[in-house]
């Protein structure tokens, strides 16, 4: 939800920083430096809050993605490119390179859920060609 709140609204505009400051007075030097730069006004986007993927998740994809990559001949980055692409499906595209294929979904905004397929994906794709991923708990330990 965009809530815009032009300048020509300067009431509403001023009680908006001044709510925000009191209730956020950490803030405070960023909504200042916002409102200088808003001549036309401001807009304020409302959105739920997702729990994103935990440190802990990232860090043991990162490692495992890593090791079965060295194990396939790829790069982190390919094998992660290629794990998106088995988890959430891919697309192709025609570039002056030839035919690209791209995942359906990043990764960037993957919530813990989201993530856990990731994981899962990269699990059971390593298992199909003879690669052992141990299970997070095991990860941990070493």
């Amino acid at each position: 939800m965009l809530i815009p709140i032009p300048r020509a609204s300067s009431i509403k505009l001023l009680n908006t920083f001044q709510y925000l400051s009191s209730a956020f007075p950490e803030k405070l030097t960023e909504l200042v430096d916002v409102n200088k730069k808003a001549a036309e006004g401001v807009i304020i986007e409302i959105k739920p809050m997702r729990a994103g993927r935990t440190r802990p998740q990232e860090n043991y994809y990162r490692k495992w993605c890593a090791e079965f990559g060295r194990f396939c001949g790829m790069t982190p980055d390919e094998t992660h490119e290629e794990m998106l692409c088995q988890c959430y499906g891919s697309t192709e595209h025609a570039t002056k390179f030839g035919i690209r294929r791209r995942p359906a979904k990043r990764s960037n905004d993957a919530d813990k859920h989201d993530y856990s397929e990731l994981i899962e994906t990269l699990c059971r794709v390593a298992a199909e060609v003879g690669f052992y991923i141990p299970p997070a708990e095991e990860g941990r330990s070493e």
